[in-house]
Formats: C-alpha cells, structure tokens, sequence
C-alpha cells in the first residue's frame, strides 16, 4: 500500500471517528436531562388526561408483575419492581418525559435479561424481549414525550429503542420464546409519528393565534392612520384658506396706509412671502393626500349613504346641519335637534369636527338601531361646544356588524385633535349616547363645570373607565 494510500485511509478514518463522536455528544446532551416538561395546566388536560394514565399506569403494573411472575418465572419481588417501574415510567413521563423513557427503557431490558434464562424452561413460549404490558408503557412514554420535545430527540428515543430490541431479539435472542421486537418497534415508529404530527399541529395553532393578533394590531393602526390621514385633507383646506386671507391682507395693508415707510413695505412683503410659501408646501401635502384616496368623496349627504361630492367641495360647518337633519329624517330616522346657548364665532375646525361628529353618530344609529329614534343636542359654553347624540334602544332587528370601527375611531381622533374629548356607550335610560366637548379656547381655559346631561359638557379630562379620549 502506497503512502498516499495510508493517509487517505487515515483521513477517512478520522471524519468517520469525528461525526460518530459529535453524534454520540449530541445524544448525550439531547437524553441525558432530568428536566421537567409537565403537560399543560388547562382543566381538561389537567383531570381527565391524567386521570386516564394513571388508570393506565396501574393497569400495567399489575399486568407486568403477573405476567412476569406467572409466566416469567420471575421470584415477586423482582417482578414486582420490573412492573411497578413499567407503571411509573408513565406517571413520570407526565412531567419528566425523557427521565421516564430511560426507566421504560432500562425496566423493558432488565426484565428481558430476568427472563432469558428461563426461556429453555418454564418460560418457554414467553412473550420476549418485550412484553405486552412492557408494549403498552413504553408506547405512551413515547407519545408523551414526542409531544414535547423536538423531533430529533424523539428520533433519537426511537433509534435507541430499535437499537436495544435489536441487540435482545437480533444478536442475543433465545431458545424458545414468542418474538415481540418486530411489532414493538413498528407500533413504537407509529407513536412517534403521530406524536410529531400532533405538536406540529399545536405549533401551528399557536402561531396562527399569533399571527392573527399581529393581523389585529396592524389592521387596528392601518385604520387609525386613514382615519389621520382623512381628517388632516380636511383640516388642509381650512388652513389653506387661512393662509390665504394672510396673503391676501398682506398685499392690501400697504395701501390702505397712507405713505408706508419702506421698513412697514418690506415687513408686509416679507409677510406675503411666508404665507404663499407655506401655502404652497399646504397645497403639495394635501395633494399627496387627496392622491391616495382620488376617488372618496366629501361625505355631505345623508349619513349612510355615498351621496357626496367632489372632494374639492368646501367643508361642512353647523350652518348645514339642517339639510343634514333633513336628510337623516328622509332615510327613515326621527330626529329631534335641541340647542341651548348662545352660538359665538366658533373656529372652523370645531365647526367641521362637530359636523362631522353628528354626521357619523347618525350613521350608527341608522346601521346598528333600526327603529330607534335620535336626539341631536348642541350646547354652547363661553370656551367651546357640547356636541350629543343620544338614540333609543333599536324596536327592530340589529343587523350583524361587519365594520372596521371606523366611526368612533374618527370621532375620538377629532375630539383628540382639538384637545376635547368623547365619551361613546350605553345611555342611562338605555340605547346609546356619544357625547363630545370641543373647546374653541386654548387648553388652559377654564373648563365649564359639569351638570347635566342636558345642559353641560363632558369634563374634559379623560377618563380610561368609559372609552374617554
């Protein structure tokens, strides 16, 4: 044999000899464990499962322990502790699956080598190396722990259960004895099979549920943006005409003073300057809005219905709150409008969230209280409005709702926006009630004081225990 011969040899003899021992490693870390895996702690899985293996338990106890003894020819105590080590394999393989496997294991070939010296004799014919109670716990070990831990350990389990049965039956064997080893490790390969199937399944389950809770999350914020996103091209236009009338004002002020300094010109010019460039970045946002949604008009007619306009129609204010009656009263709702106060020079972006906020609630009653009837109270306080919507417990049938809460959800952002708050459920005399309070002052104004339901705004503070935003 040439030199290169000798080396290769050796080599190959070295990469043979490296992965049987990082096998043998990885089995020695995978088997040799003492910890706990307890099955889950539901109250189903708590009683009944381990009621019935405990049944079982004891069943192979007294079925090892006879057959051992009787047709064993065992002396009772070893039969004895051969099956009550059989029965506890499974009572242990409920919360120590793999300490339980090597009792099974170690009980099934212990009892196999007892018996191999009777088998000329009195125990010829005797069910070897495995015995039917021996088959039965070992099979549930087997399950029980295949449903807990990882594939690969349960292979392993396997491999050195087939391993064991064939050194017993294969190499060792006997002189008269019913052979067992073939049906014990093809019932063992089906255990593990089904026990592998059966925590995939699991496994996928519990990634589903949680995928559909990340699917939840993200169609809850999609949501919430859409709804910013649509209250924002709203509020663009009212800035936009703000800015406007600054333009507009700056380029006329010079002329109405008669002989302007050159410094008032060159304040006034810049002022013009500011507020078409900022009127301008205005319109660039609004038209990166109105682009992702060119098709959703301006929602003006009757709640529930797609009877709007052109998104370029200008924006509703409580001056049309009639026509919204109106229509609200044709598409079959009774509606009655209460106000109390006197109305003052409101800002427009409390005029449209306002409007808005009655537009949606009537909605909600048209879709989800058939029959019921609504009540539209305004309230005007000396630092922002009381916007009601009450409606009375529905006389006809609720149709199933199959919304994305978009409503409250827009109405909260609103009332959120101005720095108001919203509060939306149950009515006290039953049905169901949104109310807001829209300051029209900056927030440290002082706040009207809480009254009635009929005549004084919500308290503007939130509060976490009825929905307050």
């Amino acid at each position: 044999m040439s030199r290169l011969s000798r080396v290769t040899e050796t080599g190959i003899q070295h990469v043979v000899v490296g992965r049987v021992g990082r096998w043998l490693r990885v089995l020695r870390d995978d088997l040799r464990t003492t910890g706990a895996d307890p099955l889950p702690p539901s109250v189903w899985v708590r009683w009944l499962p381990h009621g019935l293996l405990w049944l079982a338990a004891f069943g192979i106890t007294l079925g090892a322990v006879a057959q051992l003894g009787d047709q064993g020819s065992l002396q009772s105590t070893g039969a004895f502790v051969i099956g009550l080590a059989q029965g506890g394999a499974v009572v242990l393989a409920m919360w120590r699956p793999i300490p339980a496997w090597w009792l099974s294991l170690v009980a099934t070939v212990v009892g196999a080598v007892a018996v191999h010296g009777e088998l000329g004799g009195p125990a010829g014919g005797f069910t070897w190396p495995w015995t039917p109670a021996g088959i039965i716990a070992h099979l549930l070990v087997l399950l029980l722990l295949t449903l807990r831990v990882r594939t690969r350990v349960a292979m392993e389990a396997l491999a050195l259960t087939v391993l064991a049965t064939y050194v017993l039956q294969g190499l060792w064997g006997g002189p008269d004895y019913t052979p067992t080893g073939v049906i014990a490790v093809i019932l063992s390969g089906i255990v593990v099979l089904l026990g592998a199937a059966l925590r995939g399944r699991r496994e996928a389950r519990a990634q589903l549920v949680e995928q559909t809770s990340l699917t939840a999350e993200e169609r809850a914020r999609r949501t919430l943006l859409e709804e910013r996103s649509r209250i924002a091209r709203e509020l663009h236009d009212v800035v936009a005409h703000h800015m406007s009338v600054i333009s507009i004002q700056a380029q006329v002020a010079p002329h109405l003073v008669e002989n302007p300094s050159d410094e008032l010109k060159e304040n006034l010019e810049g002022i013009r300057e500011n507020a078409l460039e900022a009127l301008t970045e205005l319109r660039r946002v609004l038209g990166v809005l109105r682009s992702e949604h060119p098709d959703t008009p301006d929602p003006v007619g009757a709640p529930g219905t797609d009877t709007g306009t052109a998104p370029h129609t200008p924006q509703p204010t409580l001056d049309r709150l009639d026509a919204l009656v109106e229509n609200t009263r044709a598409a079959g709702l009774t509606v009655r409008v209460e106000v109390q106060g006197t109305r003052g020079q409101l800002p427009q972006g409390v005029e449209l969230s306002a409007y808005r906020i009655v537009q949606e609630a009537l909605s909600n009653v048209l879709r989800h209280a058939p029959g019921a009837t609504a009540v539209v109270r305004l309230v005007h306080h000396k630092h922002g409005v009381d916007v009601r919507v009450t409606n009375s417990p529905p006389t006809g049938r609720v149709p199933l709702s199959r919304g994305a809460g978009h409503g409250l959800l827009g109405m909260r952002e609103r009332a959120a926006m101005l720095g108001g708050t919203l509060r939306a459920g149950p009515a006290p005399e039953g049905g169901f009630e949104v109310a807001a309070y829209l300051p029209t002052s900056p927030p440290w104004a002082e706040a009207p004081v809480v009254g009635s339901a009929s005549a004084s705004a919500p308290d503007p503070s939130p509060d976490p225990k009825d929905g307050t935003v």
